[in-house]
């Protein structure tokens, strides 16, 4: 097989895409459902907010965890196991979660949680990585679609909790039952992943290779890569923190308004994510991400320096839309690698989680001295200086050229990997 030639578009590839497409959908339909519940829980475990910090670090905890040991574990297990043990964390989390809500216990509740984002930092990187494999194979973008399931997962989740909330179906039910339809589901799609992507093969040669590989972080255009994904993955984590409460601070609107900000915000992400596949194939991943940084800049900017109500809603938007392809896009990137594909997208992925992780605490200790609308400036720098960053950072075909794993049938590479 020719290097960077896509594999014939077969019946399995198409499985193995619908598959992630649910695969993806699991996690936003089951973090939505917990946020959706937080002050139904808080009420049942009589928590004070102080208290409700705490718990809630343990996602956070659980999430950065699982990222940081997903990439040597992908390259040992590959992806298909690694997105079986996440999504089965995830679904033990959320069933964890309803037992505290149940029982009262603030330390399940924190349990489940910690279990919960141990899932969806484990599996984070797996998922991509199949991801990736399914893009090359096919011969044109597939991970923006399916980063748009996981926010339309949010949204379907959010609406639920809303629904069950209104009609006072208890907590311990509602988390109960996301958490069987997980269980359903990932033993319906499972099968479809690939066992072997994202394998590191051991050959004859390979400890030697392995002793001899530099870090990742020596790697200049990597680490370039992984400041443009801080800088994007800042704009999406910091929105969906604070931007209700930013619309109702900053501009005056009412709760409701504010509300509604954030949904127009996710619904533009989501159609940035599911429509933007041919936008990289035609144009190329730089400038995607050039693009994506001007767009969220814009609207960034729009919001923080410009008092008017529509004008900070037609701003939410570009955020929204600008927002949508910086995650999917670097990642594709950083796994367009014949060596160690998982590895690179953790490494490029940590950027990003530090952004979503750490940034809003920030952000918050900022609005509370300045505003929040001075609060999003910081934003606006970070997203600029990505967007000038990224045609350096990214080189190339708009689509994967090579990914890591193993297929049987194909001669490995040099340092054990098998390209798809």
């Amino acid at each position: 097989m020719d290097e960077g030639k896509p594999l014939p578009v077969t019946a399995d590839l198409r499985r193995r895409r619908a598959a992630l497409f649910v695969l993806f959908f699991l996690p936003g339909l089951t973090l939505a459902s917990w946020v959706s519940r937080t002050p139904d829980v808080r009420d049942l475990l009589h928590a004070s907010t102080a208290e409700v910090g705490l718990i809630l670090f343990a996602l956070t905890a659980g999430s950065m965890g699982g990222l940081l040991a997903s990439g040597p574990l992908v390259a040992r297990l590959g992806a298909r196991r690694m997105i079986l043990n996440g999504t089965g964390c995830l679904a033990a989390g959320a069933a964890a979660i309803a037992l505290g809500a149940l029982a009262a216990s603030p330390a399940v509740v924190a349990l489940g949680l910690a279990l919960a984002g141990y899932g969806m930092g484990s599996s984070e990187v797996a998922a991509n990585i199949e991801g990736a494999a399914v893009e090359q194979g096919l011969g044109r973008s597939v991970l923006p679609a399916l980063h748009g399931c996981f926010s339309v997962g949010t949204v379907v989740g959010g609406v639920a909790g809303m629904l069950l909330t209104a009609i006072h179906l208890p907590v311990a039910i509602h988390l109960a039952l996301v958490a069987v339809l997980d269980l359903l589901a990932l033993a319906a799609t499972i099968r479809h992943v690939s066992p072997d992507v994202g394998k590191r093969l051991r050959g004859a040669g390979a400890p030697a290779e392995h002793a001899r590989r530099p870090a990742l972080w020596t790697d200049p255009r990597l680490t370039l890569l992984g400041a443009v994904l801080l800088g994007l993955a800042l704009a999406e984590g910091s929105a969906n923190d604070w931007l209700p409460l930013l619309m109702v601070d900053g501009h005056g609107f009412p709760p409701v308004l504010g509300s509604a900000s954030y949904v127009l915000f996710v619904a533009a992400m989501a159609a940035g994510r599911l429509l933007g596949g041919p936008v990289v194939d035609r144009i190329g991943r730089g400038t995607v991400l050039l693009a994506s940084g001007i767009l969220a800049a814009a609207g960034a900017a729009a919001i923080s320096f410009i008092d008017d109500g529509l004008v900070a809603v037609v701003a939410t938007a570009l955020w929204g839309l600008g927002a949508a392809l910086g995650f999917p896009v670097a990642v594709a990137a950083a796994a367009d690698s014949e060596h160690h594909p998982a590895e690179r997208v953790a490494y490029v992925a940590t950027w990003g989680y530090v952004a979503f992780l750490g940034g809003p605490p920030v952000l918050g200790f900022i609005g509370q001295q300045a505003g929040l609308r001075a609060a999003i400036v910081p934003v606006l720098v970070l997203v600029t200086v990505a967007a000038c960053l990224a045609p350096s950072a990214v080189r190339g075909p708009g689509r994967s050229r090579a990914v890591g794993g193993s297929t049987a049938g194909e001669p490995p590479t040099a340092d054990g990997v098998t390209p798809l």
